[in-house]
């Protein structure tokens, strides 16, 4: 679920009862530094004012290319990025307060993730049963060792690598690529965790298999899993995401219902994606064109204006020095783009 505006509560007890179930990331900012001085230090903010909400059972997609913030988002919801400022939460409790709100190994337990390359997130030396032994043992202490084993048996069988009893004992390398991401899927639920945020997970994996692991987590949905699915692949977002989020440059440039967002698409930077997608059939002549430079550029707490602006192909003067407001484009579908304003300019999918 994502939201254009959020609106504090009143009390604390609201706010918990509200988010129950949920995580809740509320006007995220993350800034690096850029430079090693200790005084008038530069920072790249990498996320600028994200806000989403991840739902049981749901997914939401972030899509954007290299450099957008999506990775960044992600990795502040498992501690490995300290927020800059923003919230946030999981069923209410602040994720970054170890003392009032979780600690490393509750959180670990709730949200996991899913890494891009299958390979370089196991650890070669050792064999599939401890790659899963060893969240078990550290999530599931009550557990026995036949149990354990049952339980690491029930865990591969439901991602579809069997027989278990052979797949136990073999090492990453003795997996094809394919089975190497169900195998860190595997390890990423067997903790019981009930949200996973998969950081490009089949874009490295052959095209004949990507469709598998999209369906093996369409699954997992169904059991009540909530997933944060990253990828530069919009035609992807709209198969298995309920909603899409569009970033750019720290920024969500468009959000809401997938459908919407990928099939009518507000916002000069979603259409650029689109467009970037191959289809038979369909001329070039109809694409949105981005102008300008083709780099994304370097976005800090005092720059101004769109972030889109040098590459929009409907740039206005004022691109350059506002950020255009949040415009409602019908019901969950919100885009930020001044020319939303300009009924004469709306059609962007032919604009030159």
């Amino acid at each position: 679920m994502i939201h254009s505006d959020r609106h504090q509560a009143t009390q604390k007890d609201a706010e918990i009862t509200e988010s129950l179930g949920a995580v809740e990331v509320d006007n995220l900012i993350i800034d690096f530094p850029i430079d090693a001085a200790l005084l008038n230090r530069r920072y790249l903010r990498a996320v600028n004012r994200v806000s989403f909400k991840l739902v049981a059972g749901r997914a939401l997609a972030i899509v954007g290319e290299s450099g957008s913030g999506k990775s960044t988002c992600a990795r502040a919801l498992t501690r490995l990025y300290k927020p800059t400022s923003g919230t946030l939460r999981l069923d209410g409790l602040d994720i970054n307060d170890p003392i009032q709100g979780l600690s490393r190994i509750e959180l670990a337990k709730q949200i996991q993730m899913i890494f891009q390359d299958p390979f370089s997130s196991l650890n070669p030396i050792h064999t599939v049963g401890h790659h899963l032994t060893r969240p078990l043992r550290l999530h599931s202490q009550e557990l026995a060792e036949s149990g354990l084993r049952a339980k690491i048996h029930e865990t591969l069988s439901r991602v579809g690598l069997s027989p278990p009893e052979l797949v136990f004992n073999k090492y990453p390398h003795e997996l094809s690529g394919g089975q190497r991401q169900r195998l860190a899927i595997a390890r990423a639920i067997s903790t019981g965790a009930r949200f996973i945020l998969a950081d490009e997970p089949i874009s490295m994996l052959d095209v004949s298999i990507r469709l598998g692991i999209l369906n093996l987590m369409a699954d997992m949905k169904s059991d009540g899993i909530g997933f944060l699915y990253i990828t530069h692949d919009i035609a992807t977002a709209r198969y298995f995401a309920e909603e899409t989020a569009v970033m750019y440059v720290g920024h969500m440039v468009e959000w809401g219902d997938s459908d919407r967002v990928t099939q009518s698409p507000r916002h000069p930077y979603t259409q650029l994606l689109i467009d970037a997608v191959p289809e038979v059939g369909r001329s070039r002549r109809n694409k949105v064109v981005s102008r300008g430079k083709s780099q994304i550029p370097l976005w800090t707490a005092d720059s101004l204006g769109c972030p889109f602006a040098d590459r929009c192909p409907l740039v206005q003067d004022r691109c350059r020095s506002e950020m255009p407001p949040v415009t409602k484009i019908s019901d969950n579908h919100f885009a930020r783009c001044f020319a939303l304003g300009d009924t004469e300019q709306a059609d962007i999918a032919h604009a030159e």
